[in-house]
């Protein structure tokens, strides 16, 4: 058995070489971007108003103004502004030649065509070319996984057609005859088959194509029909079950006849010791535990981050030290933790009601899983300590 620690290090030796490909960029979202993006143009483009007001010379703010005309946003002015002029314009436009300065409808009083500046002079009003950005600036870094806003800088700088990394093939495949497909009543000794369906939402988070194989039964010949065909057709596969020392948890003799290379297949974590990972020819394999809160957690902790890392994205998990809420002990402290918590009211880690790694129910309320060093058998009150957002 390795240290989770020893565990990362060695999965971190490992990637994928995924390709890229160039979509349009409103099919974008969740993608990881292969290539920055730059900008075609100044942002703003020109000097432009960021109010509704008047546009006019800073030296006649004093003066009885004449309107000269009405400028919308999209409408170039037809006229200069000249002294003791102003034009009256709408936020978003330009501003007219001849003015330096715009006071806002607030602050004025209007009539008969002219108007006066009644307010007190903070500033003018004005969004300048190129404050934003300048042509040729790099918007957008590669590695940076899509984002709505990100959609929206896309569009600005006119970057329609954008690279990206290919999707990692994730297989998914549960193991055990015990298991029942959700829309099953589970028959006396079978339970619902959780893992494959969590496992496939994370996959799908972590911006990969999920395809799953469906339940190999506790046969050498189905687990390794199923093993097979998965490891032919995707770059990473998901086992869940029979990674453990049971008779009939045939998977890591299968996985060698396949011609899979166990790198290990015991990590000191709680929970999840018996997780296994893999390499052959086309890609990897993680083995993980069957109950679904080890399966949740060894995912987060491995699998996430090499499905990122293969698509070259920044992603990084975010770590938040928050100060315990109460005390905290264990019997056992032999492996590297990670407890379910969630945040009170006084952003403060409070692990949640917790009776094991079968306890799926104890998941959906955690604001992140709190991790407790090997050794550590004991944490105070008030202690700070780091969670891992989920």
């Amino acid at each position: 058995m390795i240290t989770y620690e020893e565990a990362q290090e060695i999965v971190s030796r490992y990637n994928l070489y995924i390709d890229t490909e160039t979509i349009p960029f409103t099919d974008s979202l969740g993608r990881v971007l292969a290539a920055d993006i730059k900008s075609d143009m100044d942002m703003p483009p020109f000097d432009k108003t960021a109010v509704d007001g008047y546009a006019c010379r800073k030296v006649d703010l004093d003066k009885e103004l004449v309107i000269n005309e009405v400028i919308p946003a999209g409408v170039v002015a037809a006229m200069n502004v000249n002294p003791g002029q102003c034009a009256k314009i709408m936020t978003g436009a330009a501003i007219p030649d001849g003015a330096d300065w715009v006071f806002m409808v607030e602050d004025a009083v209007e009539k008969s065509g002219k108007v006066r500046f009644t307010g007190t002079v903070k500033k003018d009003n004005i969004s300048k070319k190129a404050e934003d950005i300048v042509t040729g600036d790099v918007v957008l870094k590669k590695g940076r996984v899509i984002r709505p806003q990100d959609i929206a800088v896309m569009a600005t700088v006119g970057a329609t057609e954008v690279e990206v990394s290919k999707k990692v093939k994730v297989g998914v495949i549960s193991t055990g005859s015990e298991l029942a497909e959700p829309h099953l009543k589970p028959e006396k000794g079978q339970i619902r088959n959780s893992n494959a369906y969590q496992l496939i939402a994370q996959v799908i988070r972590s911006g990969a194509d999920a395809i799953y194989y469906g339940i190999a039964l506790d046969t050498e010949e189905d687990t390794m029909d199923k093993i097979s065909r998965a490891l032919n057709e995707c770059n990473i596969v998901l086992l869940t079950g029979g990674v453990s020392m049971g008779d009939f948890d045939f998977v890591p003799k299968v996985l060698k006849e396949a011609g899979v290379k166990i790198i290990f297949d015991r990590v000191a974590v709680q929970p999840g010791k018996p997780t296994t990972f893999c390499v052959y020819d086309k890609g990897f394999v993680f083995g993980l535990p069957g109950n679904p809160v080890s399966s949740f957690v060894q995912f987060e902790l491995f699998v996430r981050p090499f499905i990122h890392r293969s698509m070259k994205s920044d992603w990084t998990p975010d770590i938040i030290s928050v100060p315990l809420a109460s005390d905290y002990t264990r019997k056992r402290a032999e492996r590297m933790a990670w407890v379910p918590v969630i945040k009170n009211e006084r952003s403060e880690a409070q692990p949640v009601d917790y009776h094991g790694s079968a306890h799926i129910n104890a998941l959906p309320d955690a604001w992140g899983l709190m991790s407790i060093g090997l050794g550590v058998k004991e944490l105070k009150k008030g202690e700070i300590v780091d969670v891992r957002q989920i």
